[in-house]
């Protein structure tokens, strides 16, 4: 690597090509299948007989991290995180007061009002703002109005775990006044955004989607959380998750599960489902997602929004902290991209009390730029990427056309090393550090599903553990390699293998444990979360998965080097001017989604 790499990065891993393997073959689906009372039963004996989760540990290999022969070579790599530093002192003051900048009421105009003349877009942000504006509406009015349709729906309610309404209805009030002052505090004055129950909101109960009690005994709000509400959006309220964020459907037995608004026989996607419901459902613009394995990508590929994930450390949650410390990050699911970058640059705002945020340059005004990149490639691992199912492959294809036939991006072949190990060391890592985090056993209030998977976490073998991150450090100095080779690359894959997740009925009741769906939904995303990278997904297709349905959509991913989420951003809104300019079948809001002009009439 160059010096002039070395400068612009700390913590930046030794480029180094991984020793060759075999080329990705898709792992058999030989896990059982287990749920209902069978299900009850097997996770209320795990908590009493540790054979159960040993046995289960083992059979689903991830044993195999140890039959790796050239970990030998490379030291563990606990941390994933790389901070791409300002270029010079000048250049973070800059970027500092031009965050300040973007913020201001002037910007509102600059950002484009993406409710078109087209009936099957979603409201963005700017939408409320403009009502607000030419005084047409008041954040109080929309308030109001969509607390009563939350409460009037139980689709909706059961997206939310908590709502304060006196706080909500005070917040709309105060931005009420300011709008009628002509001193709005940013373009996100008055709008409405909610949270995953994942992060600490001051005057709420915190659960984790669970019925255990998480809240903090000092109270606060996560700092992410708090530059949305300094720039002044209104923060409704707690969204539903997967019991503990661990898996990716969100089917939720305790606080019941949101079904996709595109196709209710199928799920959200998790962990972060309710909030991709709410945006997705036209409740919200804009909402605050969690991913420590895809839990902003999947459920927004599910529900045909936009989701970043973005690099390892940027955002602050302080003074929240993280179950999964090595693989989590946090970000926001949007229903257009210039709201998922407004709600970005906020969010990555530098937390100055926070050791590893601080040392991220502020992000670069809103909306941004195009970058001035004279070539733009596309990395692709061809056995990986084709492992997809046929809709998914042909959506993905089709867009993958589009920006090498029309936008002058290159596609490139590459390899990925220990793919399949990969992701199984990634699982055992996370389930390792969220079963530290609870008492043993499990408490018997979880679900089924969540006190085998803590089992199997409590029972992962410290060598394992250090192979893991051993393989870790392998995958950070490949990727290392390759974006020295290839700059400004972006790795692309489908964002999930399989159209959506199917429900049955009777999993809403008991759950469900179902490895082998859980582990192919998670088959790219898992990447980003290991090595620290940024990712984003966007919607580029609706596919018929069964005659009769409606249809669901299909996302298209896209990892980047540590620090480029700027790249990710340029890419995603070429992906959204191309979806919308090839009609409604691309990309639309589905059957379930609401019109906010409904309530935001004068009552």
């Amino acid at each position: 690597m160059s010096s002039a790499n070395f400068q612009r990065f700390f913590n930046y891993p030794k480029p180094q090509e991984a020793p060759e393997t075999p080329p990705y073959s898709s792992p058999p689906a030989n896990n059982p299948v287990v749920r209902g009372l069978p299900l009850s039963l097997l996770g209320s004996l795990s908590t009493r007989l540790s054979i159960i989760p040993s046995i289960l540990y083992t059979s689903t290999s991830f044993p195999l991290i140890r039959t790796i022969k050239d970990l030998q070579n490379y030291e563990p790599r606990y941390d994933p995180t790389v901070v791409k530093l300002p270029s010079s002192s000048n250049d973070s003051a800059s970027s500092r007061e031009e965050n300040e900048g973007y913020k201001s009421a002037s910007a509102i105009t600059e950002i484009p009002d993406h409710q078109s003349s087209s009936p099957t877009r979603y409201h963005s942000s700017s939408f409320y703002t403009r009502q607000y504006q030419s005084q047409e509406s008041t954040p109080t009015k929309v308030i109001e109005g969509l607390l009563a349709q939350i409460s009037a729906k139980r689709e909706h309610s059961t997206a939310f775990l908590q709502i304060i309404p006196e706080k909500v209805v005070a917040a709309a009030e105060a931005s009420t006044t300011r709008w009628r002052n002509g001193k709005p505090l940013s373009p996100l004055d008055g709008v409405p955004v909610a949270i995953k129950d994942e992060l600490d909101l001051d005057g709420y109960q915190k659960s984790l989607g669970s019925p255990l009690d998480f809240t903090r005994n000092d109270g606060g709000t996560s700092w992410c959380i708090r530059k949305w509400e300094d720039a002044g959006a209104i923060v409704v309220g707690k969204l539903n998750m997967h019991e503990l964020g661990l898996d990716t459907t969100n089917n939720n037995a305790t606080h019941g599960t949101p079904v996709n608004p595109h196709n209710p026989n199928y799920y959200t996607g998790g962990s972060s489902g309710g909030s991709a419901y709410a945006v997705s459902a036209g409740l919200i613009p804009i909402a605050h997602g969690a991913d420590g394995g895809g839990s902003i990508r999947i459920p927004a590929s599910y529900c045909g929004l936009y989701g970043l994930k973005p690099t390892h450390g940027r955002i602050s949650i302080s003074p929240t902290v993280s179950l999964a410390s090595s693989n989590g990050v946090h970000g926001p699911i949007a229903s257009n991209m210039t709201d998922l970058e407004l709600a970005y640059r906020l969010m990555a705002t530098p937390d100055p009390s926070n050791p590893t945020s601080s040392l991220f340059a502020p992000p670069s005004p809103s909306p941004s730029p195009p970058l001035n990149r004279p070539t733009k490639i596309l990395g692709i691992c061809r056995p990986w990427f084709s492992s997809a199912s046929a809709p998914v492959l042909a959506a993905c294809s089709s867009a993958l056309s589009h920006y090498t036939s029309s936008l002058n991006y290159t596609t490139i072949d590459i390899s990925l090393p220990h793919l399949h190990a990969g992701q199984l060391t990634h699982a055992l890592t996370i389930l390792a550090e969220i079963s530290v985090g609870l008492p043993r056993p499990p408490p018997t209030t979880l679900s089924a599903s969540n006190k085998l998977l803590l089992g199997v976490g409590a029972c992962v073998p410290g060598t394992d553990l250090l192979l893991a991150q051993k393989l870790r450090s392998m995958l950070m100095q490949h990727l290392a390699f390759l974006f020295q080779q290839h700059p400004g690359m972006l790795i692309v894959t489908p964002t999930t293998p399989n159209a959506g997740w199917r429900l049955e009925p009777g999993d809403l009741k008991y759950g469900v444990s179902d490895s082998n769906m859980s582990v192919e939904s998670m088959r790219y995303v898992w990447l980003a979360n290991f090595v620290g990278c940024p990712a984003i997904t966007v919607p580029v297709g609706m596919v018929q998965v069964r005659e009769g349905e409606e249809k669901v959509p299909v996302g298209l991913m896209a990892m980047g080097e540590w620090g480029n989420e700027d790249g990710l951003i340029e890419w995603g809104k070429e992906a959204e001017e191309w979806a919308w300019r090839e009609g409604e079948e691309m990309v639309r809001r589905g059957k379930g989604w609401e019109d906010a002009r409904g309530w935001m009439e004068e009552k």
